[in-house]
């Protein structure tokens, strides 16, 4: 009897929630992490083009940039054996082979990303930016935003979130991956300039940083 009872609220419960999105422009839905404390929340407004995500404190815009817009790193010379404007436009980056100046980039799968974790040195990278005019694009077709928390990796599926954090201080950050780099021997993740200010090392401009997966 008492599971009966279970079950038809569950079933009210569930039916309300459905109703509920069924009724609203916005989309939220919430996840819990399996580290733990971080929740990741987010909303897609339809017809505008934008998601917003919040994990935990940090809060990520995420804007298609129109494909006339030039790559963060044009040194990228393909994605998937297309040319990389291509590739996005058929959405053929999250873990595609590419290549730059003639060498050729295998990213991990998702399922190998969910372990990765490494510390080495982080740079930050997009100062030709802030004096251009117009937007940039990053490799899986995002609009790029200097000064928010994004990052660039060579081996991470794209999109992904990572936490960063700077050995030298011990500021910790949540950063969205979804770019390609450094192509620099000795670094293993690039920052936006709103990261490496929120970590501390903007003006030095490297630090060393341990970078941890996030499984959503």
């Amino acid at each position: 009897m008492k599971l009966e009872k279970n079950k038809r609220l569950i079933w009210i419960f569930t039916l309300s929630v459905c109703l509920f999105f069924l009724s609203c422009s916005i989309l939220k839905t919430t996840y819990k992490i399996t580290k733990g404390t971080i929740k990741l929340t987010y909303h897609v407004t339809k017809g505008v083009g934008k998601v917003v995500y919040k994990v935990g404190k940090f809060t990520f815009t995420v804007v298609k940039a129109p494909l006339t817009w030039p790559l963060t790193h044009d040194e990228i010379e393909s994605i998937d054996n297309l040319s990389p404007k291509e590739a996005i436009r058929q959405g053929r980056v999250k873990t595609s082979p590419y290549v730059v100046k003639g060498k050729r980039y295998v990213p991990m799968s998702f399922k190998q990303a969910n372990n990765y974790r490494e510390k080495g040195v982080a740079s930050w990278y997009g100062y030709e930016t802030f004096r251009q005019k117009g937007g940039h694009m990053t490799a899986n077709g995002e609009a790029f935003d200097p000064n928010g928390l994004n990052a660039a990796h060579k081996h991470l599926p794209l999109p992904m979130f990572v936490r960063v954090t700077n050995l030298e201080n011990h500021r910790r950050i949540i950063v969205r991956v979804n770019d390609r780099g450094p192509f620099v021997k000795g670094r293993i993740i690039d920052l936006s300039a709103g990261a490496a200010r929120k970590l501390g090392f903007f003006k030095k401009g490297t630090a060393r940083v341990l970078v941890e997966a996030i499984e959503i």
